[in-house]
């Protein structure tokens, strides 16, 4: 959804995307950025990220990873240079192509609940509240990626992470935790 809202910004048409080794991309040359969503399974993203990668000569500094986190609460963010996967099987295939150093925008979804299973969380559909929600998540998330492109990581960072959904009070505890 984040891809898709940065390209509907960019002006990208529908028409303008190819499928090409395993992933759905499009090029972006006003923008010197290519936008990539993998197709393959998700555990296996870093197969299509790596050809795509490897294409066009992109090393992992110069890439940003968006990918959904359920440790987060629905709707944080949190932007990093690099880290380990922190479980994510997605995450885990990018990781073992170019290493820890890949910088990345983590967009909360949160768990649904005491006991729920993970797959049906990152499977199912959102409930009411966050699909009211879910707009501004996406908009937060894509205004951080542009702002990584063209303003560097500590700028993304600074936005990102501090950033809330309105009426959700801010922990200073959390920043320390994560």
């Amino acid at each position: 959804m984040v891809v898709d809202e940065i390209a509907r910004r960019l002006g990208v048409a529908e028409s303008d995307w190819k499928t090409k080794d395993r992933a759905r991309q499009v090029q972006v040359g006003a923008r010197d950025l290519i936008l990539v969503e993998p197709q393959s399974y998700m555990n296996e993203s870093g197969v299509p990220t790596r050809l795509v990668a490897s294409w066009y000569r992109i090393t992992a500094e110069r890439m940003l990873v968006i990918y959904d986190e359920l440790d987060l609460p629905f709707g944080r963010l949190r932007v990093r240079d690099s880290g380990s996967s922190a479980g994510h099987n997605g995450m885990k295939s990018i990781i073992s192509y170019f290493g820890t150093e890949i910088p990345r925008l983590r967009v909360g979804i949160g768990r649904d609940g005491e006991g729920a299973e993970a797959i049906d969380r990152v499977l199912g559909t959102f409930d009411q509240r966050e699909r009211e929600s879910l707009a501004q998540v996406v908009g937060a998330a894509a205004d951080a990626a542009l702002m990584w492109l063209d303003d560097g990581m500590t700028a993304a960072a600074n936005v990102a992470n501090g950033w809330r959904l309105p009426g959700e009070e801010s922990n200073p505890t959390e920043s320390a935790e994560r």
